[in-house]
């Protein structure tokens, strides 16, 4: 193997894809909408001596700081992609952005739930004119929000929820089965927080407007008690979601399937160790072990499989069988045990 061989073969730790690109854009624009909202807010709240406008601007503030998150996220992943620190790159810096959002959609959710059963069994005034305001242009705001990160989040999935499906047709597998939806756990976070607070917003104007018209005070509180648990409901799917990235524990059977079945499809070759785990939103680490009684250069072996897309890190150890059989495909492979090479 040449030196010029040895380049071509070295991965690149950018696992960023241009939709993450594209998404660090987007949720940069709403982090700016969202300040500019909260200065708004506060603003209004101190000429207009208005508690309820005070508050939702603070609220802003600290939906601003869960969104900065994301930005961060995204910024530190892009400036240290080629950074050798990082072994297989930044691409969990989403997955673990998004775990941190989804703990903060936790703790905004126990909150809501906490004080809306506090104003449930001690009902306050409510001045309906003013907070249907501040409802609103949350609302509106929170809309537009969502219509950029959506925008982002769409994007995202038609860049990469199709990939070249040559290796299911080789592999015997439908394109169904091996078919992977690539989530930006950040985005995603992000996604959720805008929505949350859109629902909450919602769900007031809902209340307050009933509470104006018919006096039904007690449909604040209760709204803000179904918007607590739906906001939890989205923080554990998105903690569930990212912690399994972090773990290396998702599940990758197809995949795993359809390359340990394009390898077997060689004559004399048993695939007896693989390992497959995501580090980037389309982006996966594989390591496989075979034998065979006539090794072929790497480089071949490589070559079966390089039809599977997201693989950017890929690593194959090739062992020579020196017994009449090699050794079955569910058996552990073992360079050093005489029984199996």
């Amino acid at each position: 193997m040449t030196r010029k061989d040895i380049a071509a073969g070295q991965n690149s730790h950018d696992c960023r894809t241009p939709a993450e690109q594209g998404a660090e854009r987007r949720t940069g624009w709403v982090v700016d909408l969202t300040l500019a909202a909260m200065v708004v807010e506060l603003a209004a709240g101190w000429l207009t001596g208005s508690m309820a406008l005070l508050a939702d601007g603070w609220h802003m503030g600290s939906h601003a700081v869960a969104l900065g998150l994301s930005v961060f996220a995204y910024r530190f992943a892009r400036r240290h992609a080629r950074d050798p620190r990082f072994s297989f790159g930044t691409g969990k810096v989403s997955p673990l952005a998004g775990y941190s959002s989804a703990l903060l959609l936790a703790v905004g959710a126990l909150w809501l739930l906490l004080e809306s059963g506090h104003r449930l069994l001690n009902p306050v005034q409510i001045h309906y004119g003013e907070a249907i305001v501040v409802a609103v242009l949350g609302l509106l705001v929170n809309l537009a929000s969502a219509w950029l990160l959506g925008g982002a989040h769409d994007h995202h999935h038609r860049g990469h929820r199709h990939g070249p499906m040559d290796y299911h047709r080789r592999a015997g597998i439908s394109p169904a089965v091996g078919h992977h939806d690539h989530q930006d756990h950040n985005l995603r976070a992000a996604y959720f927080h805008v929505i949350a607070d859109a629902l909450t917003s919602l769900l007031a104007i809902i209340a307050l407007t009933a509470g104006l018209v018919f006096g039904w005070g007690f449909l604040d509180p209760l709204m803000g008690i179904a918007g607590g648990l739906l906001i939890a409901r989205w923080a554990w799917g998105l903690a569930r979601d990212s912690a399994l990235t972090l773990l290396d524990a998702e599940d990758q059977d197809a995949t795993a399937a359809a390359i340990r079945q394009i390898l077997e499809a060689e004559d004399d070759v048993q695939v007896c160790d693989l390992h497959l785990w995501r580090v980037g939103a389309a982006s996966h680490a594989c390591i496989l072990s075979l034998v065979t009684h006539r090794p072929q250069p790497v480089t071949h072996y490589k070559s079966l499989i390089a039809d599977i897309p997201g693989i950017d890190h890929l690593t194959v150890e090739v062992q020579q069988c020196h017994d009449e059989t090699c050794l079955p495909s569910d058996a552990k492979c073992n360079a050093n045990d005489s029984r199996y090479c």
